[in-house]
């Protein structure tokens, strides 16, 4: 098998849940990759092995692999791939129990999408990070962030469009959005 082969089995038997066979495949891509003279798709191996390592709860591991690759992405001014595993590094804090760092690496990879023009990963990432926001008790903030968030999803989910419903609902109750115009009769005729 070559390396793309030996990806898309690894991300398949990720899918599966099979995620020892998956890390095995990742590694066994990884390799290949490296051999292909293709270092920037061994980086993102890394990626994939760095969050089946924060399914197994060995979030440093899990860091460890993402943060050398991130540090690959730098290297080569890959903004977007960058953003992409500060991101799943965020993600794997939260799981964690590291808000802080969760909502640091979130903010980074938001802030990187945005100046991208990638208002749908930049969506998702406020989508993330409205859930540290809400975990450390800032309600009003979650729920802004959340509410900018959801706009910039082109197809949210069935949770995404249902909290979107209630977003309005509230909006129409307190007076948020844009105001009624109430007509008036023309009494000059």
């Amino acid at each position: 098998m070559n390396a793309a082969e030996l990806q898309e089995k690894g991300t398949k038997l990720f899918m599966q849940r099979d995620y020892e066979a998956a890390a095995e495949a990742f590694k066994q891509a990884k390799a290949a990759y490296d051999a292909e003279g293709k270092p920037d798709m061994a980086a993102e191996m890394q990626v994939n092995l760095g969050l089946i390592e924060s399914r197994f709860g060995n979030y440093d591991e899990a860091i460890n692999y993402m943060g050398t690759a991130r540090q690959f992405f730098l290297a080569q001014q890959d903004r977007r791939r960058e953003a992409m595993v500060a991101g799943n590094m965020g993600s794997v804090y939260l799981a964690q129990g590291n808000l802080e760092q969760a909502y640091t690496l979130y903010r980074e990879a938001a802030d990187s999408f945005k100046e991208l023009g990638d208002n749908e990963r930049y969506g998702q990432t406020l989508i993330d990070l409205a859930q540290v926001q809400a975990k450390t008790g800032k309600w009003l903030e979650a729920a802004a962030t959340y509410e900018v968030a959801i706009d910039l999803i082109s197809n949210p989910n069935f949770r995404q469009k249902m909290i979107k419903r209630l977003l309005k609902i509230r909006n129409g109750l307190i007076g948020g959005g844009t105001p009624k115009v109430e007509e008036v009769e023309d009494d000059t005729k």
